[in-house]
């Protein structure tokens, strides 16, 4: 009731000083309203701090102590009601609106001095209020120099660090931030706990262990040792039983049916010793083939007896020579048409036999032959081969002489596997003596038609595939079937029309003697065919539609590089030889030409690569012309337009022992010996074959070797007759520096 009072009294005061009865009033209502004003502005002033404090507190609501100061400012805030304010306000307004008459100004008079006495007794109360509990716990804070009129609020001093506030709100943005990204994280991430392993196995170590860890560190070490204590001999009245081993056979098959270890006892038999067939026969047909190459030499050396003439057909410039055995009753009245000699085996030589003039064999009479001879062995060919058709060419395989191909006039390409059973082919008994006749492995006849040639054949040549070494021994190639090196090479087939055939050469994994259906050209029993690879047209890739000669041209033979099996050139009768490759694409030159100029009906016989890797090759033609070329020069660096009083040149080869040196028969039969190094405008000899003529010639030899090196011609006569004539070493041993003396020459040349 006092307190109501009071605040009565109080605004008793207030009204009599807003009154115009009470004296400065005036004075008293501007104060009042400056320090209203002022009053208000700290009044919003202090809004705003409790709005800063509210988000402070939100950010650390752990602080009790900011709590405290919050609280205080909100009941100071209450000091300063809305309603007073509100009454003050329209009291001003009404006071200002209207003036008070006198008997209300009496009033206000004696209500002023009624707070005034009011107002002396709240004074002499102050200080008692001031120390209630109320009142100290909100003065909590304030210093002992603090002013405690009623009149004033008292104000709490805080401390607010905005900075670390505004680093912990970050701190704990960056947190949520790592948190949120953690939890995606882990939802994406599946630990697999499938799978376990042991880093580290460590066994506990017992006792032993480590004494002996312990004990090994004074330079000792332990050993076992034996002291043979438990073996005792003891004294046995029963005598030792002998035994023996014996094996028994049942039924008995043979005389040796039981035998053992003790070969001296009774019934004992001697033990068989193991055998080793694949090696025996391999040890008696080297034995039989050594054998055989004596007896061969020693009966030339002493009588030879076939033919009867044999000693008059050695020519001056050899030094001897040895006819082949062509007087068997098959091979009798048959004119010899080709000799080819293997690449790899230069001692290996093929004939090729016509029909006979005579019947001798009616199975035989109808067909041609072909003899493989071993010119160690002229006592009788190694190999006798059946064709039903006219052979006009034949070579070997590249790298060793087991496979031999032939071409023929109706088109085909025939092949002999030359390891093959005897037992698979037909066999005859002449003259007291077994032959066997080897029909074709393969035969492109009626097989592949829409790729198969269509005119005669005029060379076939072997295209190999890589580097094959040359092998010379003294066993025969034939007699080993377990010899199947080389057959990663290619067969290429020329006919006369100008179509160039490519053949892959394939071996079979086994043979099937029931034969093949897919595969008519192969034999029962075969193991080698002929794929067609490629097919180049000379006509359209080597000549232009636009040439004079682009449509009568006949491609007459072929020859591939040494270093390059992908470039060949052929021979035409137009006197031009071609260039060309496999996958028919452009090279130069194009086309080799002699020095003359125009076109000339001229047929380039024969064409021979240098066979010590020089690029340069030889052309022989139908005028008696010799020409030497090079790969890299459309014109030839020497031609001999008059070298065989113009005859034409039916043969050309390269010496095999000398790079200077190459030989040329005619169709004379005149055989030219050719020296570069010592003579380049003609040839250093010749000699005349008479009176049998030359109608076929083949070289063989071997380079300087542990026997010695050697050069000899093969000559196939027209009596039919076939024999070796072995040059003299002159020709056959090259200079020291052959080589190096050819390629000046060359280089000199214009």
């Amino acid at each position: 009731m006092k307190e109501i009072k009071t605040q009565e009294g109080s605004m008793a005061v207030r009204r009599a000083r807003w009154s115009g009865s009470w004296p400065g009033g005036e004075a008293v209502r501007r104060q009042w309203r400056l320090e209203r004003k002022t009053l208000t502005q700290k009044t919003q002033e202090l809004v705003n701090i409790q709005l800063v404090l509210k988000v402070i507190l939100k950010v650390c609501p752990s602080s009790s102590r900011l709590c405290d100061c919050l609280q205080d400012y909100e009941d100071d805030f209450e000091v300063c009601d809305g309603d007073e304010d509100s009454g003050l306000d329209a009291l001003e307004s009404a006071e200002m609106a209207e003036e008070l008459p006198p008997a209300r100004r009496r009033e206000i008079e004696e209500i002023r001095k009624a707070i005034h006495a009011e107002n002396e007794r709240v004074g002499e109360l102050s200080p008692k209020l001031l120390e209630s509990p109320g009142r100290v716990e909100r003065g909590r804070g304030a210093g002992p120099g603090a002013n405690n009129s009623p009149s004033q609020t008292p104000v709490c001093g805080i401390l607010v660090d905005f900075a670390t506030a505004s680093h912990r709100q970050k701190s704990r943005a960056q947190a949520l931030k790592q948190k949120t990204r953690s939890t995606k994280l882990l939802r994406l991430i599946d630990l697999d706990f499938s799978f376990t392993f042991s880093l580290l196995d460590l066994p506990p170590v017992n006792e032993y262990d480590m004494y002996i860890r312990s004990f090994g560190k004074k330079n000792t070490k332990q050993a076992y040792v034996q002291c043979n204590e438990d073996h005792v001999e003891r004294d046995v009245q029963t005598e030792e039983v002998e035994t023996r081993e014996v094996w028994t056979q049942h039924p008995g098959e043979g005389a040796a049916v039981s035998g053992g270890s003790d070969r001296g006892g009774p019934g004992g038999a001697a033990v068989v010793p193991k055998v080793d067939t694949p090696r025996l026969c391999s040890f008696l047909r080297a034995a039989c083939q050594v054998i055989a190459v004596l007896l061969e030499e020693d009966r030339v050396a002493a009588e030879p007896s076939w033919p009867p003439r044999a000693q008059d057909c050695t020519l001056p410039l050899s030094d001897g020579s040895v006819p082949f055995n062509t007087g068997l009753l098959f091979l009798q009245n048959r004119r010899v048409t080709c000799v080819h000699a293997s690449q790899a085996q230069r001692r290996t030589v093929v004939s090729v036999h016509g029909l006979p003039g005579k019947a001798a064999a009616p199975l035989l009479d109808s067909r041609h032959l072909l003899c493989v001879w071993d010119i160690w062995q002229p006592s009788g060919p190694q190999k006798v081969l059946l064709c039903e058709s006219e052979v006009t060419c034949c070579c070997f395989s590249p790298c060793k002489a087991f496979l031999l191909f032939a071409g023929t006039a109706h088109g085909s390409v025939l092949v002999w596997d030359l390891r093959e059973d005897a037992r698979i082919h037909c066999s005859l008994k002449l003259s007291g003596c077994s032959w066997t006749f080897r029909t074709s492995t393969f035969s492109t006849d009626g097989v592949l038609t829409s790729v198969n040639h269509r005119s005669p054949l005029r060379a076939i040549e072997p295209v190999s595939a890589s580097v094959c070494k040359r092998q010379s021994c003294v066993l025969s190639p034939f007699s080993a079937p377990e010899e199947t090196s080389g057959l990663s090479f290619h067969i290429a087939s020329l006919d006369e029309s100008g179509v160039l055939n490519v053949w892959v050469v394939v071996e079979l994994p086994r043979a099937d003697l029931a034969g093949s259906i897919s595969d008519l050209g192969l034999i029962p029993g075969g193991r080698i065919k002929l794929l067609h690879s490629t097919a180049v047209h000379l006509g359209g890739s080597l000549f232009h539609k636009g040439d004079e000669f682009w449509v009568s041209t006949q491609t007459l033979n072929v020859k591939f590089l040494p270093s390059d099996p992908d470039r060949f050139v052929v021979g035409t009768d137009m006197g031009l030889v071609c260039h060309g490759t496999r996958q028919e694409r452009r090279v130069f030159p194009r086309l080799f030409r002699p020095q003359q100029q125009g076109v000339r009906p001229v047929r380039v016989n024969v064409v021979d690569f240098s066979p010590f890797g020089e690029p340069v090759f030889l052309a022989g033609c139908s005028d008696g012309s010799l020409r030497l070329h090079q790969l890299t020069a459309e014109l030839p660096r020497l031609q001999w337009d008059h070298s065989t009083g113009g005859h034409a040149i039916n043969g050309l080869h390269w010496s095999l022992t000398r790079p200077a040196m190459f030989l040329v028969w005619d169709d004379a039969s005149c055989i030219y010996f050719w020296d570069l190094l010592e003579s380049d405008l003609g040839p250093v000899a010749k000699q005349s074959v008479s009176p049998d003529r030359l109608v076929a010639m083949t070289v063989v030899g071997e380079a300087e070797k542990t026997r010695g090196s050697f050069l000899a011609l093969v000559l196939a006569r027209a009596s039919g007759s076939v024999d070796v004539q072995y040059l003299r070493r002159e020709w056959a041993t090259p200079a020291g520096d052959e080589r190096r003396r050819l390629r000046l020459l060359l280089q000199e040349a214009p």
